[in-house]
């Protein structure tokens, strides 16, 4: 069995494949190729944002791809995100250039970016302001038929909590956040389990030019005793906590063998990966106020 056909059920009855394609560093010609492959492959999530600059690449690809492989605007998901300097009143204005920029009708799933503000201190309170104005202007946009789904990125639970007490009649159905062996939360786990809320993951291979996942020894120790890929074992370990994933890759071999995870990882071997030091590869949303 592949992920081709696996989803999660949302809070709000919405299904989100359990597997996408990333598309962070694709442009251009580059985003095409990929996409061509990932539908063939039966990939049918796409994620993006604003900060990617290519929401226009997948726009484009879009409209070639979908016939030639038969398939129409309803049976792909495209996730993008507000970009961080675009918080608050300004949210509305993004939504809608993303729309244009995407030539869609509608976005499956739209996600702030990021908890804080490019321009604002990462202290100030006026954080919380603005976080709260851009979920009003997504529900907004939700209630226009805009966006089916809303979600935010890189929140700590004290930005989930702090917006599941003022979600203005819309809970979060998805939190993107970086998650492999090196970084992961048991207390963010754990709460978006008992809120409902999707965890879905980046980074989980290591992200661009961070091969100490994909190189860790004991990681292929357990790679080659279960005759996988260490891309296989990194992925199918979210998977498995129920995580959806969305790992990026420009080849053929990597994209279908990224979806073949019909295998499981023994609990001993899972206790390993759990136990590395923790470290993050990105942005640290602690900072955040």
């Amino acid at each position: 069995m592949s992920l081709k056909n696996v989803k999660h059920t949302l809070n709000n009855g919405a299904n989100l494949p359990a597997i996408g394609l990333g598309t962070w560093l694709l442009k251009g010609k580059g985003v095409s190729k990929a996409m061509d492959m990932a539908l063939e492959a039966g990939y049918r999530l796409f994620d993006t944002a604003t900060m990617y600059d290519n929401e226009k690449d997948i726009g484009d690809a879009l409209k070639e791809l979908l016939p030639k492989h038969n398939l129409t605007r309803e049976d792909v998901f495209i996730t993008t995100k507000l970009y961080p300097s675009e918080q608050g009143e300004k949210a509305f204005d993004a939504i809608q250039e993303s729309l244009r920029k995407l030539d869609s009708q509608y976005i499956d799933l739209y996600l702030i970016h990021w908890p804080g503000t490019y321009g604002v201190s990462s202290r100030s309170k006026q954080n919380a302001i603005l976080r709260d104005q851009s979920w009003q202007q997504m529900v907004k946009a939700v209630n226009m038929g805009l966006i089916k789904n809303i979600g935010v990125s890189n929140y700590t639970v004290k930005h989930l909590k702090e917006l599941l007490n003022n979600n203005h009649g819309i809970k979060p159905v998805v939190n993107q956040v970086e998650w492999h062996p090196y970084c992961h939360q048991k207390e963010l786990y754990d709460f978006c389990k008992a809120e409902g809320i999707q965890l879905q993951a980046y980074q989980s291979l290591g992200g661009e030019g961070q091969g100490s996942l994909l190189n860790n020894s004991q990681i292929k120790k357990i790679a080659e005793k279960l005759g996988k890929t260490v891309a296989q074992i990194l992925l199918r370990w979210s998977i498995q906590q129920d995580v959806a994933i969305i790992p990026k890759s420009k080849t053929k071999e990597r994209i279908i063998s990224n979806m073949e995870l019909d295998f499981t990882i023994p609990e001993e071997d899972m206790k390993i990966l759990f136990g590395f030091i923790q470290q993050k590869f990105d942005w640290d949303p602690e900072t955040i106020l």
